[in-house]
């Protein structure tokens, strides 16, 4: 018993003596550098400029983020595939990349609450006299062939019993195919959409609705054990916010009103 006591004793004196593990975000703190995974080839999310610089809404964010911090941002380009693995592996610190929170996901990551909302919006030729996504029924739409709206705009073609749906290969032959009239209007995500309109390639079209289906809400992620880090994650995302800095880097980005981030039903 006084063996037992006595090494009980010893292990809870070497526990107080001993310093404390700091976390992650300690570490990078001490480190004067945030590594974010971001995907560059995702345009208005993450892309390159002519001088083959990082830019977009997930490089702004986590430039964003890292002043937030007091430390240096490193933009580290990482593959849709790769994004997890580059966490795994020590290659960067959080995930700024578009990531969809699904619950499969979580089980190997940490995930915050969103920090951009993917909705779903109604681009249309502007002689199709479309208005609204009711104003689809009876036209000829198209969509990305094999994407999820794509799928959903096909059932909901065959729901109303008028007009055609045309599969394409890429983004791009769809808008491509709206601008030149083969399509009277498509479904998108709005970043896409917005993007399109915006970017001046495809003359013609315009975003005039949303599209009643699935919002895609994606979040940022580090290390699942990191609570200290996810917790001030969390804290960064509702900052942006109530600041107005989210409203203002989708307006930058993408073009038009800031989806909301709130979840029916779950919060607000």
């Amino acid at each position: 018993m006084k063996t037992s006591v006595l090494a009980f004793g010893l292990v809870a004196a070497t526990a107080l003596t001993s310093p404390a593990h700091a976390d992650k975000l300690d570490d990078i703190i001490a480190s004067g550098t945030l590594r974010c995974a971001v995907v560059l080839d995702f345009p208005p999310m993450g892309s390159r400029d002519e001088n083959n610089e990082p830019i977009g809404f997930d490089v702004d964010y986590c430039n964003d983020l890292a002043r937030a911090l007091g430390v240096t941002a490193e933009i580290v380009e990482t593959p849709f595939p790769e994004r997890i693995p580059a966490l795994m592996s020590g290659r960067v610190d959080v995930g700024v990349a578009s990531t969809s929170d699904t619950l499969e996901r979580a089980k190997t990551v940490g995930m915050t609450v969103p920090y951009f909302a993917f909705e779903m919006a109604v681009t249309a030729n502007e002689k199709s006299g479309i208005k609204s996504f009711e104003d689809m029924k009876g036209k000829v739409v198209g969509a990305t062939a094999g994407t999820y709206e794509a799928i959903a705009l096909e059932n909901q073609v065959k729901a109303w019993g008028e007009g055609e749906f045309r599969p394409y290969q890429t983004q791009a032959d769809v808008f491509l195919a709206l601008s030149q009239g083969q399509l009277d209007a498509t479904v998108s995500t709005s970043t896409v959409a917005q993007s399109n309109v915006k970017g001046g390639k495809f003359p013609g079209i315009f975003v005039v609705d949303k599209a009643p289906f699935d919002i895609d809400y994606v979040a940022l992620f580090t290390n699942r054990e990191e609570y200290g880090f996810l917790n001030y994650l969390n804290l960064f995302v509702n900052q942006q916010v109530r600041t107005g800095r989210y409203a203002e880097l989708y307006e930058k980005w993408v073009g038009g009103e800031a989806p909301s981030l709130a979840v029916n039903g779950v919060y607000r």
